[in-house]
């Protein structure tokens, strides 16, 4: 959108450097004034257009209650308005009153008020392009606020990262979100940062950051999750008042996982409908908040129930809780010899699928489970329990009766 913008600006200077033109061209200068009239008509539309995107992008409602915006738009239908008049009347021999003609030519300087609306709309810009980046979850845009953040509850607050540099173009402001967390619950915060891969200064937010380090696309270990539960426990019961940030690079796998996890612990809800963070509810329920007895299996079969399109040498890897997911990063091999496994286990499974959306084809389903909670030595995971079918563009080959059977028997 930036980019856009900039070009934007390049052509009302062009713009204004062909009306300039157009006018000191004398009157038998009827090919090059022609040439010109159908250039300035392009950029025009491209003003229209410009227009149309910021309308479609920050909604109706929301564009049009600025009065700079309005301004703007009103300026770009008439240049465009007037630029067809002309250059229409031009290009079909229609001779218009000469004063006329000096004045339509002159009017489309009015263009250049929009160099004025381009300077001023450096945080107008960021402020649309964070809200592309956040795309369909909820922001909070009250009291001054436009932020890609949302309360799950009073005391519970899911945000995405808050960034610094180029990355607060189109992320949360850091010195915003400090901003806001000052506002509204000053001396009553603590924010907890689910990213491994970067964190930030801890002054932003007077040092009350716990760090719970979990690689993107990954799932928290159990002993994260009762680390993390634990210390949100002793900082909710200090006072009424105090609320909690949660927050990984986007807001939405890691930070919602850990939201759950919480929402669970403080029995708000008493099912989990996640099958990661139902291990929490057993942790809870089953073993008072202990970590279950270790479990050795070994992998007897692995089996793909009703996958659409061919496939061809089926390639299993396996990794600790936390490791990237690269598959780079594995000894892969084929379905046979199967190891033994234990503990947090994340199962990826490399085949050649065709018509899988784009950047779904190195791995076309993973998931992650833990030997400690599989029953009767069988696992069977369903089409929304495992990563990348569960989203709605995979579909066409993902059937809703897709699923993931493993059976294992005792080391």
């Amino acid at each position: 959108l930036l980019i856009f913008s900039v070009f934007g600006l390049v052509l009302i200077i062009v713009d204004i450097v062909l009306v300039i033109v157009d006018l000191s061209l004398s009157n038998d200068s009827g090919d090059v004034r022609s040439a010109l009239e159908a250039i300035s008509l392009v950029i025009s539309f491209f003003f229209l257009i410009d227009v149309l995107l910021r309308v479609y992008v920050e909604g109706f409602k929301v564009y049009f209650s600025s009065k700079l915006n309005i301004i703007d738009a009103c300026i770009v239908v008439v240049t465009l308005v007037v630029t067809m008049i002309y250059a229409f009347s031009d290009l079909s021999g229609a001779s218009l009153i000469p004063r006329v003609v000096t004045f339509l030519r002159s009017l489309r300087i009015l263009i250049l008020v929009r160099i004025f609306r381009l300077a001023s709309q450096k945080k107008e810009l960021e402020k649309v392009t964070r809200r592309m980046v956040s795309e369909n979850k909820r922001r909070y845009q009250k009291d001054g606020f436009d932020l890609d953040l949302t309360y799950v509850t009073e005391r519970v607050i899911a945000m995405s990262f808050p960034s610094s540099g180029k990355q607060a173009l189109y992320r949360n402001p850091i010195r915003e979100v400090a901003r806001f967390l000052d506002t509204k619950h000053l001396d009553h915060y603590k924010v907890f940062n689910l990213c491994s891969e970067k964190g930030y200064d801890p002054k932003f937010f007077h040092y009350r950051v716990e760090r719970i380090m979990i690689d993107d696309h990954n799932v928290p270990s159990l002993e994260d999750m009762l680390r993390y539960t634990t210390c949100v426990r002793e900082w909710m019961a200090a006072d009424s008042r105090n609320v909690i940030a949660i927050h990984c690079k986007g807001g939405k796998g890691r930070t919602g996982t850990m939201v759950c996890t919480w929402l669970i612990d403080n029995d708000q809800f008493e099912s989990a409908q996640s099958r990661y963070v139902s291990y929490y509810e057993i942790m809870k329920n089953q073993y008072n908040l202990q970590l279950p007895p270790q479990k050795s299996l070994k992998i007897k079969s692995i089996r793909i129930h009703s996958i659409a399109g061919k496939t061809k040498d089926l390639i299993y890897a396996q990794s600790a809780c936390n490791t990237p997911k690269r598959k780079e990063n594995f000894k892969s091999h084929h379905m046979t010899p199967l190891n033994e496994v234990h503990c947090c286990l994340n199962s990826l499974f490399f085949l050649s699928v065709q018509g899988l959306p784009k950047g779904y084809e190195d791995c076309p389903f993973y998931f992650w489970f833990n030997t400690s909670f599989v029953e009767n030595n069988r696992l069977y995971l369903s089409r929304e329990e495992l990563d990348n079918p569960h989203k709605s563009k995979t579909w066409d080959i993902y059937k809703e009766d897709f699923g993931v059977t493993l059976s294992f028997t005792d080391p």
